[in-house]
């Protein structure tokens, strides 16, 4: 009798057990309503980092990284690093004296480019990633295809019929910024001052970024990196650096960092969607970043690059079927998106840091050392460059290039105030 009481226990102890197992299985796995699996990256985290603002980083294999659940990137080999690597030389003009010149700017601006506070609390081993955890139903819900969707860039060129009117705003979104257009580029790059602009509501956001583009304006496809505030996909409202691509002018795709598949990240430097630290202040020294896309001329893989040194990753060209051969055009400067654009009253969310374009002290939005990388394989100012802005009372732009070293790019606006009620 005790035998028979002891397996009864046993029997249902072990049942215990396998509910135990089964429930925990099934709520790691539990899928949000944005259709993506809670807490599927810490599962694969070989280290944690908890940020001092938050964040917590996890340092993921790089192997185990969200892009290969792409079907496209099934069988891909990773690339883990560029096969051409451009130098500060080739990025300067091509006379000595301003080579020299070029440089010694490079040195000066390099001890204000801005870094990620999650740096401060300790480092992702060699062999991972870092990843900036999910950490709440609000941002999971930012990969859902109606967030990517609100959340898409814009492109320069519209295709117009003749009875349209060419100089007619997005809906919803209201940008400032330096376009070129009229080549193939393979490349783009800027110096961006960085702000943490105030932005009114959570499904509205403020970035400052550079954009290459290919294809028609209504299917286009797109790549780009800066720094955004956007409290729909990151859940605050700090400044937070990115990358961005669609494929069809993100009616239908469209991914930020490494919240879907696509990017594949190579650093263990840098976390995608984590904070940027230090940031600027009016009056104070003008921190910044410095991102280039570039296209690798052996892959056609397109790599983003950060600080002049660090090849964060790239989108595989696998992804694209237009850009691969070449961006059409390429862009400077700000976006805002909002529903309350173009209506009174106007949406106080700020460009820049809510200031008009300042091109004497620089107390702004602005890009600097701007440059493209075209048919020549020479990574210079572009030789066409024209301003745009649809909301000049809101958002407005500047461009000098008479009487600097350097041409420079200043946006930025307030939203709403009394030019822009």
């Amino acid at each position: 009798m005790g035998n028979g009481f002891c397996s009864h226990v046993l029997g249902f102890n072990g049942m215990v057990i396998i509910l135990f197992v089964l429930i925990s299985v099934v709520s790691g796995n539990k899928i949000s309503e944005g259709g993506t699996k809670e807490n599927h990256l810490p599962r694969h985290a070989v280290k944690s980092i908890q940020s001092e603002d938050g964040d917590i980083i996890d340092c993921i294999d790089i192997y185990k990284q969200p892009a290969f659940a792409h079907p496209a990137l099934r069988d891909h080999k990773i690339q883990m690093a560029p096969s051409y690597e451009p130098t500060v030389e080739t990025m300067a003009a091509t006379s000595p004296a301003k080579t020299k010149t070029f440089k010694n700017r490079y040195e000066q601006s390099s001890m204000i480019v801005a870094s990620q506070i999650w740096k401060k609390n300790g480092s992702c081993p060699d062999g991972t990633v870092p990843v900036r955890r999910f950490q709440n139903k609000g941002q999971l819900e930012s990969n859902s295809l109606e967030a990517y969707v609100r959340n898409k860039p814009t492109h320069p060129v519209k295709q117009l019929n003749d009875d349209e009117n060419p100089n007619s705003q997005l809906p919803n979104r209201s940008k400032a910024i330096l376009l070129t257009l009229g080549y193939i580029y393979s490349g783009a790059k800027a110096d961006i001052k960085v702000w943490d602009p105030s932005v009114e509501s959570d499904d509205e956001y403020s970035t400052s970024r550079v954009s290459l583009q290919s294809g028609p304006y209504y299917d286009f496809e797109s790549i780009e990196s800066g720094w955004a505030v956007n409290p729909r996909v990151y859940g605050d409202k700090k400044t937070r650096l990115y990358v961005y691509w669609t494929v069809d002018g993100s009616k239908a795709t469209g991914c930020f960092d490494l919240t879907c598949p696509g990017f594949v990240q190579t650093s263990n430097e840098i976390a995608l969607g984590a904070a940027i630290y230090p940031i600027s202040v009016a009056n104070g020294l003008p921190y910044q970043i410095n991102i280039y896309i570039f296209k690798d001329p052996n892959t056609s893989n397109w790599w983003m690059q950060y600080g002049e040194k660090i090849n964060v990753g790239y989108w595989p060209h696998n992804l694209f079927s237009l850009i691969i051969s070449g961006a059409e055009s390429v862009e400077w400067g700000g976006e805002v998106y909002s529903l309350k654009l173009g209506q009174s009253p106007h949406t106080a969310t700020k460009m820049g840091n809510g200031e008009y374009p300042d091109p004497i002290f620089g107390d702004s939005g602005y890009m600097k050392r701007m440059r493209v990388l075209d048919n020549s394989r020479i990574l210079k100012f572009p030789e066409w460059v024209s301003t745009y802005a649809d909301e000049y009372n809101c958002y407005d732009v500047y461009y000098i290039s008479d009487y600097v070293e350097d041409p420079e790019f200043y946006y930025g606006g307030p939203g709403r105030s009394y030019k822009c009620p």
